[in-house]
C-alpha cells in the first residue's frame, strides 16, 4: 500500500488551484511551472477531476480550472479516487481470496486499516488544506518583509522577534 504521485500530484495541484482562483480560472501551465508537474500529466489528472466534477473548465483567453464546489466540500478522498488511486492494504482487493483463494489470516487487519485511512482522507477537506498554506505563505512573506525592511533601517526590531512561532 502506498500513494503515488498521481494521489500526490492531483492534491498538490488542487491546492494550487484553490488558492489562486479568486483571481479567476487558473492555467494548467501556471501550475506546472509553480509545483513543478508535467502539464501533460496536470492534463489527464485534470480530465479526472472534472468528470468526477471537482474542477470546471472555463474555454477562451483568460480560461483555465476553477473548482466545481466550495473548497471545504471538497475531501482529499473525493480528490485521490477521483484519478482513480487506489488505497487497499489488502493483496486481494477486498475480494477475501488473499491466499490460494482463501482469506489470509491479516485480512481483517488490512481491511480496518483501508478503512481508517479512507475515514482520514474523508476528514480531511481542501478548504483546510488552503488555509494551512496561507498561514505558511503569509507567516514567510511577513517575515520576509519585516527582515528586509529591517536591513534598510525602517524597522527597528531583532531577526528573532519575528520569527514564526
Amino acid at each position: 500500500m502506498r500513494l503515488t504521485t498521481k494521489g500526490r500530484f492531483a492534491v498538490t495541484a488542487m491546492i494550487d488551484l484553490a488558492l489562486r482562483e479568486g483571481d479567476g480560472p487558473v492555467t494548467l501551465s501556471g501550475i506546472s511551472e509553480r509545483q513543478r508537474i508535467s502539464l501533460s500529466y496536470l492534463e489527464q489528472l485534470f480530465g479526472k477531476l472534472r468528470r468526477h466534477n471537482l474542477v470546471a473548465s472555463v474555454r477562451g483567453p483568460g480560461g483555465g480550472y476553477c473548482l466545481a464546489r466550495p473548497a471545504p466540500e471538497i475531501s482529499v478522498a473525493d480528490i485521490i479516487f477521483a484519478v482513480d488511486e487506489p488505497l487497499d492494504a489488502t493483496q486481494c482487493g477486498g475480494k477475501e481470496n488473499c491466499q490460494d483463494e482463501h482469506r489470509c489470516m491479516t485480512h481483517d487487519l488490512w481491511t480496518n486499516l483501508n478503512k481508517r485511512m479512507y475515514e482520514y482522507l474523508h476528514s480531511v477537506n481542501l478548504g483546510v488544506l488552503v488555509a494551512q498554506q496561507r498561514a505558511r505563505s503569509e507567516g514567510q512573506q511577513v517575515l520576509h518583509d519585516e527582515r528586509a525592511c529591517a536591513a534598510k533601517g525602517k524597522v527597528k526590531s531583532k531577526p528573532e522577534a519575528i520569527a514564526p512561532a
